[in-house]
This record gives structure tokens, sequence and C-alpha cells, in this order.
């Protein structure tokens, strides 16, 4: 049993290892719309850098683009996810699972293109060749049933699947066998691995 829970509006009822940071680069979903596919994703800030306030700040518009010499080449970028997951598993919620965060860009599944339209987003706190913590795989299987439990989820797959060659996240460091063993997906609803 899942200890998140969403609440009637789509956000993490309130638990120790959450916390809610409203992003303002979301809208709403087209009309009768929910989502059916979960997005997984990376990020780190600078890059390969862990526990800083860089994602956050990057996701609320507020990012000192002075604090580092990586960061200017994001100057401009309005993106946002529903969750992220840190290194030590504590969740920050952005946007509402009932609305649209601004996470998988130009991208495509079963066909679909413009996968913000019927997705809820991921970012775990990580880069594609380093190994997840034991804290994430947690937290996103607690996450992933709370999800599903609010939401008709069909599919999962890394924002690598459905934006090809543009993406490369989750990468290798993300264990989909075991991801999908604990959060109960069948393999015909896991990506190709």
């Amino acid at each position: 049993m899942s200890s998140l829970a969403l609440d009637r509006h789509g956000w993490l009822r309130r638990h120790p290892k959450v916390a809610h940071a409203p992003s303002p680069n979301h809208d709403a979903r087209p009309q009768g719309i929910d989502p059916i596919l979960l997005v997984v994703h990376n990020i780190s800030l600078p890059p390969g850098q862990f526990g800083g306030t860089e994602v956050v700040d990057l996701f609320l518009n507020r990012l000192d683009y002075s604090s580092h010499p990586w960061l200017p080449r994001l100057r401009g970028l309005r993106v946002s996810a529903h969750f992220f997951v840190r290194r030590d598993g504590t969740v920050v919620q952005f946007v509402s699972s009932d609305q649209r965060a601004w996470h998988a860009g130009v991208s495509s599944f079963e066909g679909r293109e413009r996968c913000n339209d019927f997705s809820i987003g991921i970012e775990l706190e990580g880069t594609d060749c380093t190994p997840y913590t034991e804290d994430q795989y947690r937290t996103l299987a607690d996450l992933n049933s709370a999800l599903r439990c609010r939401h008709a989820l069909k599919a999962v797959r890394g924002h690598e699947h459905i934006a090809p060659g543009r993406k490369t996240d989750p990468g290798p460091g993300f264990d989909w066998s075991r991801f999908g063993q604990e959060c109960g997906w069948f393999k015909r609803q896991m990506p190709p691995v």
C-alpha cells in the first residue's frame, strides 16, 4: 500500500517526504483527456551535481544563471514536470496531475504526438549513467501507486522512448525490470529494453 496519495485536485497529500512548489509552466490538458502515459526523466543541475536548488529554481523560472558557467544555456527555457524525486527519495510536486506539465517537448507515443497532453512526467535526480538510489525506487513505486489509483495510466516510457534521437533519459542507469516488478507494470506496458 502506497504511503502517498493524491487529493481531489491532483496534488499529493501532506506527507513528510513531499513538498509542493507550484510552477507557472503548465496549462490545461485538452478537454476530456486523462493521462494514460507515465514518462520517466532524469535531471541534474548543473549536470552531474545533486542536492542543490537549481532544478526547483528552473521549474519555477527563478534560476540564477550566473551561479554556474553551464547554466546560461538554459536562459529563457520554460519547462516543468509534475514531480521531481530527489536522491534521498523526497518529492517536489510542481504541477497537479490533472494539468499539463511541460516536460516531454516534441514527442510521440503509439502514433500520438504531443505527449504532454496525455502524460504525467516524473523527473529523477540523476544522470543517464548514474545508478538511481534505493530511496528513489521506493518513492517511485509509491508515487506510481498513487497515480494509478487516480488516473487510467496504461503504459510507462522513458523520455528516450517518446523522443528518440533527441533525448536519452532516464538512460542505462535506470533499472526498468526492477521498476516494472516493484510497480506492477506488465511487460506489454513497459518500453522495450
